[in-house]
């Protein structure tokens, strides 16, 4: 039987700890890097009886830390599960893990729920890759860091979208130094498109638009940016930081070139058609949102928002029908809605287009 080994990094998780724990205790190894705690991580860890050690950086990337925590992994380890404290396992993952590994095998990519909606429903889910064989990868880049192979040896990936992972984050702790990190990602390798693509985010989640445009109008240009829909992101983040510059018009330039470079994606479609509707052009938002129900395949990666899945882009297609006076499709709109959303303003809205459409009739 293959020998599994959990590792993790972590500074200050005490909240989550236990959780953690009790989801991947059942691996033959679990190891955890402490990189600084102050609020009792690392006496918990060590109280219970795992692998664990505590080095502290003067200047800390990610991936130099990780790559420390791989030194903790037992020789004789097989496979090396990376689990971040906030996330945690449900039940069953290493009877899956085990009855599919087998020789040949380096990565194994499974089912990952990133974000949960208030409500408690899933929100952004991916498939997610850091299940990978012992002594055969490396981490690379300050922040959002990836695996790399460390032998020229060809294995197979996996999917087993029976392994749930699920991450319930702690909102209220400080991602400050990404932009730093990312900045100096990019300054390491300027030509790689998936460090340039999220520099870019970066400085528009930071409100530097102006940065954001130019380092994302960058990525578009570089002759690796061939992933369409991290392309289509690109174009979406351009567009949405043309907007807060007040920019209408080229914010609807770059949401038209985002649907030609992904036609089989629906957030384009909901943004321009959001666009619209705030410019109280019903008809083409309209036209819009019917054109995005004709995608009905949802793909799954970090990009995918399930807002365009859920009972909001219906909702606005009634209001849409409603200001055009057509009451009909409006509550067929609202109804459609309805079996997506308990909201009771859904219930309201259909009750006064059945009463706008009878006393019109």
């Amino acid at each position: 039987m293959i020998k599994v080994c959990v590792y993790a990094i972590a500074k200050n998780e005490i909240k989550f700890a236990k959780r953690w724990l009790d989801s991947v205790k059942v691996a033959d190894y679990v190891c955890v890097l402490d990189t600084g705690s102050t609020d009792g991580t690392y006496e918990f860890f060590k109280d219970a009886g795992i692998i664990v050690k505590q080095k502290k950086y003067k200047t800390f990337r990610f991936d130099v830390a990780r790559n420390d925590s791989m030194k903790l992994i037992p020789a004789d380890a097989d496979v090396c599960v990376c689990v971040d404290i906030d996330e945690f396992f449900e039940p069953g993952w290493i009877d899956t893990l085990r009855q599919n590994w087998k020789a040949g095998v380096g990565r194994a990519r499974y089912r990952y729920t990133w974000n949960f909606n208030p409500d408690g429903s899933e929100g952004i889910v991916f498939f997610a890759d850091k299940i990978h064989k012992n002594n055969a990868f490396k981490w690379v880049y300050p922040v959002h860091e990836v695996l790399k192979e460390t032998t020229k040896q060809e294995y197979e990936t996996i999917t087993l979208p029976s392994i749930q992972l699920n991450h319930r984050a702690d909102e209220t702790k400080s991602r400050s130094n990404y932009l730093p990190l990312l900045e100096l990602s990019v300054k390491e390798n300027p030509l790689d498109d998936r460090n340039v693509h999220y520099l870019g985010r970066e400085y528009y989640f930071h409100g530097e638009y102006s940065k954001a445009i130019e380092m994302l109008k960058n990525h578009l240009t570089l002759p690796t940016a061939n992933w369409k829909d991290e392309r289509c992101a690109s174009l979406r983040y351009i567009a949405r930081c043309y907007e807060q510059l007040g920019d209408v018009k080229s914010q609807e330039e770059y949401l038209l070139k985002a649907m030609l470079e992904t036609n089989y994606i629906r957030e384009p479609y909901f943004e321009l058609a959001l666009l619209y509707f705030k410019q109280e052009n019903y008809l083409k938002a309209a036209v819009t949102l019917n054109e995005m129900f004709k995608i009905t395949t949802r793909y799954f990666n970090y990009m995918s928002s399930p807002v365009c899945w859920g009972s909001l882009p219906y909702d606005y297609l009634s209001l849409c029908y409603y200001y055009l006076g057509d009451y009909k499709n409006a509550t067929i709109a609202v109804d459609e809605a309805i079996k997506l959303s308990d909201e009771p303003r859904l219930k309201e809205n259909k009750q006064l287009f059945i009463n706008e459409f009878n006393n019109n009739k």
